[in-house]
């Protein structure tokens, strides 16, 4: 009696509706039904769009936080010949989303990673800004606080590709009013608010104006589009860095923000208004950790 090895199986990258239960692909659907098991990111969640469908493959947990041993767990299930679809809670995997560990381990293993393309966020959102690109970066969700927000601010403003980011509803006046700074009227915006979704809303102008807009915040998933824009030049990784250490300095000493952004701006050749931005920017980080 010879034995038969078992014939690898195959993931596959799974976009599902960012709202509308209805915006899903023929072959998705068919792919997740037709799977031996689907990876969600809350399995709550995603059993509200399988139940929409009438589809009843089961489910396992698999989110940012799982660790290595639910990669490994997935890897066994793929190299025994299961056949398993990874989905998040909306959209596109790997976008902003968990999953990358996984597809990146299964291909190392030789293993079979489709995607089947559907709904993403970041996508929609380009496509009823009504903003100017030619070329688009998606850059994630915008840094709470520190160097990093700085240089991730200062990215945006310097290249002329629009960029399409997530932010945090509870966020999003704080992050508006910071790339008002570097983007000094320059540039238009839109805040993409619930897209597909009963009330979606799409409200477009300067950063400045959307600050003000959205300063008491709102509800709702949210995708921000940046207009492409003139060329500008970034500070370095080091100039960012020595000027959140002279903030901090004049900071420590009770100076105030506008005489700060006043006098370093000066000092080092820069826009003051994006000095007085990194300033509030370090005054919300300590007032957030006291």
């Amino acid at each position: 009696m010879t034995a038969t090895m078992a014939t690898p199986g195959r993931l596959s990258v799974v976009a599902t509706p960012i709202g509308n239960l209805d915006d899903i692909t023929l072959r998705a659907l068919r792919t997740l039904a037709e799977a031996d098991l689907i990876l969600a990111e809350d399995t709550r969640h995603t059993r509200k769009l399988l139940s929409h469908h009438g589809i009843t493959t089961r489910q396992r947990s698999y989110h940012a936080h799982s660790g290595e041993a639910a990669v490994q767990r997935a890897l066994g299930d793929l190299e025994s010949g299961l056949h398993l679809a990874l989905v998040t809670d909306a959209g596109t995997p790997l976008l902003s989303d968990p999953g990358a560990t996984l597809v990146a381990a299964a291909r190392q293993r030789g293993l079979r990673v489709d995607a089947v393309p559907g709904p993403c966020a970041a996508i929609a959102a380009l496509s009823i800004a009504g903003l100017p690109f030619d070329s688009f970066r998606f850059v994630g969700f915008a840094p709470r606080t520190g160097a990093r927000r700085r240089r991730w601010l200062e990215d945006i403003a310097s290249r002329p590709d629009a960029s399409v980011f997530y932010e945090s509803p509870r966020r999003l006046g704080a992050t508006l009013k910071d790339l008002s700074a570097e983007l000094a009227g320059e540039r238009r915006l839109a805040v993409c608010r619930e897209l597909t979704k009963l009330h979606e809303e799409v409200v477009t102008g300067f950063a400045d104006e959307l600050a003000e807009c959205y300063a008491e915040g709102v509800r709702g998933e949210i995708t921000v589009v940046v207009g492409a824009g003139p060329v500008r030049a970034a500070c370095s990784e080091t100039e960012t860095i020595a000027l959140d250490e002279a903030i901090a300095a004049r900071l420590s000493q009770g100076d105030s923000a506008r005489n700060i952004a006043r006098e370093l701006a000066a000092e080092r050749g820069l826009p003051r208004r994006r000095v007085y931005a990194a300033v509030q920017a370090q005054m919300r980080a300590a007032e957030e950790e006291e």
